[in-house]
């Protein structure tokens, strides 16, 4: 049976609120990454997370900043675009998850949209044994900026052929990346993926895509 909890997730110098689905046997622990003034209440994520869960992985959805955090962002947009705090966030939780006796057995995958794609990949070359595997949804994966030539992780770039100018910048970003990559174009589908159908196939690419890199490293930590 699928279990849903809520997560209070102590760093160092903060508490983040996050929702964990959990479903029996596990294959692996997606953590979403969002960016660009979401949180872990976007309906958009929470799709996703649901068909990840119904295929066999635990989610971990997260706010990166606090309550405070975020009415102060919706004001000034700044802390969205800063790439150091949210993966000096991430980064705590990918060690307080390594510490968790019911998870840290599981291959972790990020999946990382908008602002949230770069502190994804700067977060896994921060902790590489920490990350087996990186999804990108119209992420901009180019804010990165140095980590990129040093990830290692599996990484996918999903973007709409619609989002003309993150389709530039995610071509960009796969002629930097030295590891094993892919970038996938959603035909019909904008920067939101609002399009019909187009949501359903961002999950799909992002399922198979961490089936193929998480499953075999749980089974192995087992």
């Amino acid at each position: 049976m699928l279990q849903r909890r809520p997560q209070y997730i102590e760093l160092a110098d903060v508490q983040l609120s996050g929702d964990l689905l959990l479903p029996p046997a596990a294959t692996g622990l997606v953590v979403f990454v969002h960016g660009s003034g979401s949180s872990r209440l976007s309906p958009r994520n929470q799709q996703v997370a649901q068909y990840l869960s119904e295929r066999g992985f635990a989610t971990l959805l997260f706010d990166l900043l606090t309550e405070r955090e975020q009415r102060r962002d919706r004001v000034t947009c700044e802390l969205r675009f800063d790439i150091p705090l949210l993966t000096g966030r991430l980064v705590g939780v990918l060690d307080w998850l390594s510490v968790q006796p019911e998870l840290r057995r599981l291959a972790v995958g990020l999946f990382g949209a908008s602002t949230g794609a770069a502190a994804a990949l700067s977060a896994a070359v921060e902790r590489p044994a920490n990350v087996q595997a990186i999804v990108s949804r119209g992420g901009r994966t180019d804010l990165a900026e140095e980590a990129l030539g040093r990830v290692r992780a599996p990484t996918l770039q999903i973007v709409g052929d619609h989002d003309l100018h993150v389709l530039g910048l995610n071509r960009k970003v796969c002629r930097a990346l030295s590891c094993e990559q892919q970038l996938e174009v959603v035909a019909g589908a904008s920067h939101l993926f609002e399009e019909v159908g187009t949501l359903q196939e961002v999950a799909r690419l992002a399922g198979d895509w961490f089936e193929a890199h998480l499953g075999e490293a749980t089974r192995a930590s087992a």
